[in-house]
Parts: C-alpha cells; sequence; structure tokens
C-alpha cells in the first residue's frame, strides 16, 4: 500500500499509518485470547472440558489483558497526580536474555557505551519468571540491549514464561539470524509479539544504517527471512506471534517511508515508524534549510542552542518547551544479564543502577574491561566500536542482593520518581540527557 507522509499520525515518540487497516493490537489479542499459550496451558492444568468453565478462564483471561492496557497508561497518571507510588506494581520486566549484539548500527548506543557480549543463564531466567508469575506480572519483554536470537536457548525462555502463566511475552530483533528452524522454534514457543527493527526502504539505506560486526549484513537475506516467517506463520495457521516491523526515522530514512511500508505491509501485521532518539551519536536528523529555520527561531525567543527538537514524519519541527514525569517509572523495570537492575530501556547499561539481584553482576567492571582492551586492540567483531567508552556510574548502590520487589518499592526508585513528579529531571543525571520524546512537552514552531 502507498502511504503519504500526511497521512501518518504525529506522536512524541511514534507515528503510525493512518489507514483504516492500522493493526489494533490490544483488540487483536483479546479476540484471539484462546490461541494464547498461557491460556491454553491455564485449560491444562485445571482439567478442565466443560466449555462453560474454559469460557471463564477465557473472559478472566481478556479482562486481565485489559485491565494490563488499560494500566500501562493510567498507572503513572494516577501515581504522579495522587502522590501514590505505593499501590502500583511493574507491568513488565525487561530481561536481558542476550546483551550482545551482531550489528554495530550508527544510531544505537553500543556504539557509544561499552555493553557486553553475554547471553542470560538459564537458571537466573527462571527465578526471575518466578517472581513474576508470584507478582503478577502480565508482561516480559526477553530483550534489551542485545540481539535474542543470539541466546540459542531463546525459544525454551519464551515457552517457560508462557507455561508459567505470563500473559504476554515479546522480544525485538534485527532478524539477521531469523533462519526457517528458528522461524518455527519461536512460533511453537508461544511467542505473542515479535518486533523487527530494520532502517530504510532501501538495500543502500538499509546497509549502511545496519551494518555487522561480524559479517556483511544484507538486505535481501534479512527482508527474505521475515518475509518466510510470515509464510511459515501462515501455513502453521497461527495467531500468534504479532508481527510488527519499525524504522528510526533518520535523515538516510526519512524519505524513504513509502518504500518501507511498500515493502512490509503484506508480510507484516504492524508496520511503524519511530521518532530518532539520540543515543551518542550526535546524528544529524534536519536537513539545512529546517537547521536555519531551527536556529532563526531559537535566536528570537531567546532559547538555548541545546534546546530539544525533532523533525517529525510531517517534516514540522517541534521545539520543546518543557520536561514531564516519565510514564516508565511505573510500567517496567529492566534487568541485565547478569542480574543488575535498572529504572527504565534509556538507562544504558545500567548506568543509574538501582540494585541487584545475582551476584554475577558484582563482577561487571572485569567484563568491562576485557571488552575495552578488545576495542582498543580492535579485536575482530570490535572494529566499529572504536568509539564506545566506559559506562559512566550515576548511582553505586550497596552491593547486596535484594529482590525485585525491593527495588521497586525502594528508596532510591522513589525518590526518582518524586523527583519526576516535580517536573526537575535536570536534577537526575542520566534523566538529564536523557532524549525520550514522551519526557517532554512539545511545540510546532512552522
Amino acid at each position: 500500500m502507498k502511504i503519504d507522509k500526511q497521512n501518518l499520525i504525529q506522536g512524541s515518540s511514534y507515528l503510525r499509518s493512518h489507514e483504516k487497516q492500522s493493526f489494533d493490537r490490544v483488540n487483536y489479542i483479546i479476540e484471539n485470547m484462546s490461541d494464547n499459550l498461557a491460556y491454553i496451558e491455564e485449560i491444562k492444568k485445571q482439567n478442565l472440558l466443560n466449555e462453560n468453565d474454559k469460557q471463564k478462564i477465557l473472559n478472566k483471561f481478556k479482562d486481565r489483558f485489559r485491565n494490563y492496557r488499560s494500566s500501562w497508561k493510567n498507572n503513572p497518571k494516577e501515581a504522579y497526580s495522587n502522590n501514590n507510588f505505593k499501590d502500583y506494581e511493574p507491568l513488565c520486566l525487561d530481561i536481558e536474555t542476550a546483551a550482545i549484539c551482531d550489528l554495530a548500527c550508527p544510531h544505537c548506543y553500543r556504539e557509544y557505551i561499552i555493553t557486553p557480549d553475554k547471553i542470560m543463564n538459564f537458571d537466573l531466567y527462571k527465578e526471575i519468571i518466578d517472581t513474576a508469575v508470584k507478582w503478577k506480572v502480565p508482561s516480559v519483554k526477553l530483550n534489551w540491549r542485545g540481539e535474542p536470537l543470539l541466546n540459542p536457548k531463546l525459544s525454551e525462555f519464551i515457552l517457560y514464561a508462557k507455561k508459567k502463566g505470563i500473559l504476554e511475552v515479546s522480544i525485538n530483533t534485527n532478524a539477521t539470524n531469523l533462519s526457517e528452524e528458528k522461524a518455527n522454534s519461536l512460533i511453537e514457543s508461544g511467542l505473542d509479539l515479535i518486533i523487527y527493527s530494520f532502517d530504510g526502504g532501501t538495500k543502500k539505506t538499509y546497509e549502511k544504517m545496519r551494518p555487522s560486526r561480524f559479517k556483511e549484513n544484507k538486505f535481501e537475506k534479512v527482508y527474505q527471512n521475515i518475509k518466510s516467517f510470515n509464510e511459515i506463520k501462515i501455513k502453521k495457521s497461527k495467531k500468534f506471534p504479532i508481527t510488527k516491523i519499525q524504522m528510526v526515522l533518520t535523515n538516510e530514512t526519512r524519505n524513504e517511508i513509502n518504500q518501507f511500508f511498500d515493502l512490509f505491509s503484506n508480510c507484516v501485521d504492524d508496520v511503524t515508524v519511530t521518532q530518532y532518539t539520540e543515543r551518542g551519536g550526535n546524528l544529524d536528523t534536519v536537513d539545512a534549510s529546517k537547521r536555519k529555520t531551527l536556529q532563526n527561531y531559537l535566536t528570537k525567543n531567546n532559547l538555548s542552542n541545546d534546546t530539544n527538537f525533532y523533525v517529525g514524519a510531517d517534516d514540522k519541527i517541534y521545539v520543546s518547551t518543557g520536561r514531564k514525569p516519565c510514564d516508565q517509572l511505573f510500567q517496567r523495570l529492566m534487568i541485565t544479564f547478569d542480574g543488575r537492575v535498572a529504572m527504565c530501556c534509556h538507562d544504558w547499561g545500567a548506568q543509574h543502577c538501582l540494585g541487584f539481584i545475582n551476584k554475577r553482576s558484582f563482577n561487571i567492571e572485569k567484563t568491562i574491561d576485557e571488552l575495552e582492551k578488545n576495542i582498543i586492540n580492535k579485536k575482530k567483531g570490535f572494529e566499529l566500536l572504536v568509539n564506545a567508552k566506559r559506562p559512566n556510574k550515576f548511582n553505586e548502590p550497596e552491593k547486596k542482593i535484594s529482590s525485585l520487589g525491593e527495588i521497586w518499592t525502594g528508596d532510591e526508585l522513589n525518590k526518582i520518581r518524586k523527583i519526576h513528579q516535580s517536573k526537575q529531571l535536570d536534577k537526575i543525571d542520566i534523566c538529564k540527557k536523557c532524549d525520550f520524546k514522551d519526557t517532554y512537552e512539545w511545540k510546532k514552531i512552522n
């Protein structure tokens, strides 16, 4: 389908097709809840044969999902408004099943902050999932800084979560390793959502934006992997996983939105363009004329040259007029491969570490030392990481093992929430430098 840039809904953090066939993920999941593996496993566990009993359980699962998605939007607003931080539990755990990645994308933190080439062990993962189940956490995302398909046990990880009753299990992947065998395994594991990261509507742009660390990364192969996954899913008559693809809006991709939609509209459920978020590369996202318009506006209004801005898919310039509290502080926790806990997905490297759930995380400095040597020596696979530096330490919690519950309700995270509530985000180092669009108020200037 052909998508005109004017037919994209303008949002602070994402842009989506405005056409009638835009994918409604929430309704799709509710309508197809009987195919959710967590529901199927619950029916087996209760040994239910009566259709009325099955329907009651199915309705409970549907209600649970509705509540989860409603709470995702409403909990942060209510908590900040009511000054009540204790009655809200996390809605998602982002679990770093693999910190390693095979690409070296110029718009990724990995190129600027040293990131371990490690995977999570199954024992730690099971502890996290078991905690999530007791906590009734509805959703887990099985990646953060790395490529989850590089964990050879990923499908086992997914299946474990689904059999334990996790309502929604999702992953983000670059699809470079999405072979037919892995596709079959992921589909059978009960995965609910797979999100592809793919930048560009042409071979030239894609291969520029997504260079490989170890071997050539070819547009044709990855594109075919994504198409094949869809074909396998159709052949198996499976409703899940939902497939979504997203492209970051940069100077290179800005004029390829139509091509991007044309490439994937027939083989992916949901096609999305996301705003570029600064992650250390200082990539230029505007052309000379827009840069001039922006500079004139800043000068005329006596604003700093550091004022945050972005250019939407509608080619309009948006300038920040202030900060606002981050919703993530009441939505999710990030857990690294070794058991460090970070407060949000933009706290790359857990630079503002909230605590530890595993002793393995006490040895992270040794891991960073090894990686730093590899980068300095330009070891194979590290040649494109020459700009990566050691992560900062904005907070150093006591080296003791805590539970996720203790960290979620602990003094450190509540202190951060208080600061966000007062809209004084600049008092927190990691938040001051954050470019996450949803933490800013925006004004269109042209």
